[in-house]
């Protein structure tokens, strides 16, 4: 990780705020300090980025960018619990800030209502220690895992449809693979309609669970604890309440991670 360590102690306010977390002898004081001067970008402002954002905040994750080009709409209030009624029309990233802010008045939040590609993806990646995809396309999905191969960024991403979740992490911070395209290989111009929530329904809870766990694995890595699910797919399946997990083999002829051999 490229984040500094403090040399200043905890305040008493923080060291109250934090209490529960700070006594897991994995994070401690240090940890929650690591975590206060960590940059988290979220990409996507939905299911599964309103419920990781939440739990970013209330972490004490000290600047989170949340970007998203969408307005929130009647629909989205079934599973993007950061929402309230009364958003409604408004800017998602501009609303999640603001419940973000509310949950936690200590951190910095920046919304950017955009749909990020191209340099401006690139140049919030390049800041971010930490990029969580929770987009809802694959055209998103893709960029972003090309975004953070080449600027060396950690990248967890997740996914949720109907009642079937993913979780897969990716470690590009020694510019190695295997990287998203080389489980799910795709181009800008497949014919083939992608499933969706739109399209194909989702359990609220289960992509609540796998943003959750999107946090939970960033939290992780900003503080050292435990280890990370590096280069595996782990699956859950909502209605039998099962696990499976995969580990995930680099294509060597993967046109963004791959070495040529």
């Amino acid at each position: 990780m490229s984040i500094p360590r403090m040399a200043m102690m905890l305040s008493d306010q923080a060291f109250l705020r934090y209490n529960r977390q700070i006594m897991l002898p994995e994070i401690g004081e240090q940890g929650q300090q690591l975590l206060a001067e960590a940059q988290v970008l979220l990409v996507g402002a939905g299911g599964l980025g309103s419920a990781a954002a939440l739990y970013l905040a209330g972490a004490g994750v000290g600047n989170i960018i949340i970007a998203d080009d969408d307005e929130v709409d009647s629909s989205n209030l079934q599973r993007q619990v950061i929402y309230r009624d009364n958003h409604q029309g408004q800017s998602k990233a501009q609303a999640a800030a603001e419940q973000l802010k509310a949950l936690n008045p200590d951190i910095r939040v920046r919304p950017v209502q955009a749909r990020l590609a191209d340099q401006r993806l690139a140049m919030e990646v390049a800041l971010a220690d930490v990029v969580l995809d929770c987009s809802d396309n694959l055209e998103t999905r893709h960029a972003v895992n090309r975004a953070c191969f080449r600027a060396n960024k950690a990248l967890i991403s997740g996914a949720a449809i109907r009642w079937q979740g993913q979780l897969m992490a990716f470690d590009f911070r020694q510019g190695r693979g295997p990287c998203y395209h080389c489980l799910f290989p795709w181009q800008v111009d497949d014919p083939q309609e992608p499933q969706n929530c739109s399209n194909s329904g989702i359990a609220g809870p289960v992509v609540g669970m796998m943003g959750t766990m999107q946090a939970l694995e960033a939290i992780k890595l900003i503080t050292g604890a435990g280890e990370v699910a590096f280069g595996a797919l782990q699956q859950f399946d909502g209605l039998m309440m099962a696990w499976h997990r995969f580990n995930l083999a680099q294509d060597k002829g993967c046109p963004v991670c791959g070495t040529g051999e």
